[in-house]
Formats: structure tokens, sequence, C-alpha cells
């Protein structure tokens, strides 16, 4: 390639995107790749709460929506559907307090869906919470299909689904960034558990250009669990009920399927709501037990 010459881009938006789907013949369900929910698992979702995020998804997903001035999707999918899952009423959503906009303010509860960077959440929570009730709303894909599209193309991929299977415990990261705040009685929060489909871009630095690269949207396809985080009690349901005490982070790790960097963050968390506490040592391990009632 010539010196200073760089490849053509496509621009592309997420109507791209539903074009492909629509060629592709993807339906807005993931059952036709996976099994369908076991019984205990349909038993934790309601089936009017099903009933009302597909209404929800179905309302977004494929619907042209309004665009910012350089021609992007000024709010991306996964986060206009769990707003309008969460209050459909649209005169309840952006509402400005306190010098700040809400995602969603039903009158009585300020309600915030943050797909990540918990830590630009700070600002607002010091603002909402002496004011309001305030539920974060974090979204978790527990299936993920991914789509790769080629920007020098347009062309997309086919559908693959990734190994990963995501968790509750994958919260805890942002729970961190707002720790502080986790045991102010105004402050609940919501991990919601989806499956979805992701489109990347193929602009990483490795040779496929997979490795580094950018994700273009996320679109929720179902609701699969919601777990809700408003007092000690909460949390320590995500202990194991068999591990035995006291363990030691290791031990918990292996228990709950994560690596030890992870449980010690996670269990530094559990130390700060009182869910766990520190009773000794075992050579260099920190051992922990979990709090009663």
């Amino acid at each position: 390639m010539a010196a200073g010459k760089r490849k053509k881009t496509v621009i592309f938006t997420l109507e791209d995107c539903e074009k492909f789907r629509e060629k592709q013949g993807i339906r807005l369900t993931a059952q036709n790749e996976r099994k369908e929910p076991d019984t205990e698992q349909q038993k934790r979702i309601p089936e009017d709460m099903r009933k009302r995020f597909e209404s929800a998804r179905d309302k977004i997903v494929g619907q042209k929506r309004e665009k910012n001035g350089i021609g992007t999707l000024s709010e991306k999918t996964m986060h206009a559907v769990l707003k309008n899952f969460y209050e459909p009423d649209v005169e309840k959503q952006e509402v400005k307090i306190a010098s700040c906009v809400a995602d969603i303010f039903t009158g009585e509860e300020i309600i915030e869906i943050q797909t990540r960077n918990f830590d630009k959440l700070r600002e607002k929570l010091t603002r909402f919470l002496p004011l309001y009730p305030v539920t974060v709303v974090y979204p978790i894909p527990r299936e993920k299909w991914i789509i790769w599209i080629d920007q020098t193309t347009g062309e997309f991929s086919g559908k693959r689904k990734s190994p990963v299977k995501g968790s509750p415990y994958m919260a805890f990261r942002e729970f961190y960034k707002i720790k502080p705040f986790l045991t102010d009685k105004n402050l609940k929060l919501k991990i919601v558990m989806l499956d979805t489909e992701e489109y990347r871009l193929l602009n990483g630095w490795s040779k496929d250009g997979k490795k580094g690269s950018s994700r273009f949207d996320r679109i929720p396809i179902a609701l699969a669990d919601e777990y809700t985080f408003e007092r000690k009690e909460d949390y320590i349901q995500l202990i194991p009920y068999g591990l035995p005490e006291p363990f030691t982070a290791k031990e918990f790790a292996g228990a709950i399927g994560v690596r030890k960097e992870n449980a010690s963050l996670i269990l530094h968390v559990l130390s700060f709501v009182d869910a766990v506490e520190r009773t000794g040592k075992r050579g260099n391990s920190y051992l922990y037990r979990v709090v009663e009632s």
C-alpha cells in the first residue's frame, strides 16, 4: 500500500445489523441454538415478567431510533431495551434530578441502567441517594452469540456461540467501584442475566482483527435470570452453602469457578457489606466465614 493511503472504511449503522438479521432469518430467540431453560430456571422468571421483557425488546429492536450529530446511535440497544423493560412510560425516562439526568424516575424511585463503568455513577449516587431510593441495573450476558463485522467490506460473519458463560460474580468488579455506597439503605443493585447477540468490529491488533477489537452493539434476546442486592442476606446467597468454613480465597475461587484474584475482590466486597468476615490466617492466606444474622 502506498504511503499515506488508508483502507476504505464502510459506514454502517445498527439498521445494517437488522438487515443482516433479517437476511439470515435470525429470530428474536436463542431457542433454535440452545436447549430450553430447565424447570428451576423458568420458575425464577415469572411469565408476566418474561412477556414484559419481550415487549420491551420488540419495541426497540428493529425500530429506527434517534441518532446523534455524527450519525451514530445516541443510545445502545441493551440500554434502550432495559430502560423500556423497567419503565415503558417515556414520560418517566430521562428525567432531570439534582442537575443530573436519571434514566428512569417513577416519581418515587430512580432507576439507572449501567452497562459498564460504575465509577461514572459516583456523582449521580452522591446526588440521588439522599433524595430517593435508587436501583442500579447491571446486565450480564449469560449466553452470547458473536457476529463479526468487516469494516472494509461491510460484510457480517455467521453467528457463533461464545464458550464463555456469564455469572453474577462478574458484577463484583463493577460493585467494587461504588463500594462506599453499597451499604446505603437507599441503594438497590440488580444483576440481569440475558442471552445476547454481540456485534463486534474486526478492528483489533491481531492478524484476524479479533484480539483487541471494539464492540459495536449488543442485542438482548432473552431474559434468563435476575438477582437483587439490598441487604447482606442477598449477598450471602452467592456463597456456596456446602463450602466448609473457615475458607480461603483460593477455596472460595474453586467453589464458584473464578480465578483467585477475582475471588479476593469478591470477598473484599462481601466483607464490606458484612456478609463475610476474616477469622484469622492459614499460612499466608486469610480465612473467612459467613456472618449469620
